[in-house]
């Protein structure tokens, strides 16, 4: 995604063009390593109006966070994992969609609010707490099909929707730590095809010819890197 520049600042008002750079340079760099004069050269703002907007930067990794909220919240709803039928094939259909997104640099494709909350989790607990939102906000939009899953396949054990949509979340920022750490992005899509071997034996599932010849996820293989 393109960024304004000095010579085409009406792409976006300042607030914006600032709340994009740090979805970009923070994921890049970390929170602690981006400065406020980093920000200001990518968003072709001036400090009076990076002060403007935000009081502080950690006054812009509080709006950064609810930014990225905001912004993923309308991309996975509409993603295509929400198509399949049935519940379950849902629930691994988000595993899947998610792995074929991982693509391009490491800063493209890790979480701004994963990263975040890594950093300033003691240090900042406004930024702390606003990433908890995004993260756990997000892991709450797989529990009703989780739910459904169990109860259409009559699955009693001892282990709730909550707690597994949590545990996809946990699976998926894990691997990007590991993709940074062995900066390897496989890393982090094989992190995904052990959820997906999870979520099967949770659920009392094997691979068969029928999923593996499934459109959705006959697309999502082509379509990845």
């Amino acid at each position: 995604m393109s960024r304004p520049t000095k010579h085409s600042p009406e792409r976006g008002n300042a607030r914006l063009r600032l709340l994009e750079a740090a979805r970009d340079i923070i994921r890049e760099k970390g929170f602690a390593a981006t400065s406020v004069d980093d920000l200001c050269k990518a968003a072709a703002v001036t400090k009076g109006a990076f002060f403007h907007h935000f009081g502080s930067k950690e006054a812009l990794g509080v709006a950064a966070a609810e930014f990225w909220a905001e912004t993923t919240s309308t991309f996975f709803a509409g993603a295509p994992y929400h198509e399949p039928g049935d519940a379950l094939a849902r629930v691994l259909a988000y595993v899947a969609f998610r792995k074929a997104i991982i693509a391009g640099d490491l800063k493209d494709f890790t979480c701004l609010v994963g990263t975040m909350a890594q950093e300033v989790f003691e240090t900042g607990p406004d930024i702390r707490d606003a990433c908890g939102r995004s993260i756990f906000g997000h892991a709450a939009t797989l529990e009703d099909d989780i739910e459904r899953a169990r109860r259409e396949r009559g699955i009693t054990a001892d282990w709730s929707a909550a707690s597994l949509a949590r545990h996809t979340q946990a699976v998926l920022q894990g691997g990007f730590v590991l993709a940074k750490a062995g900066n390897d992005p496989d890393l982090a899509r094989e992190s995904l095809d052990h959820l997906e071997r999870y979520i099967r034996h949770l659920f009392n599932i094997t691979e068969d010819s029928n999923e593996q010849n499934d459109p959705y996820r006959m697309r999502l293989r082509a379509d990845a890197p």
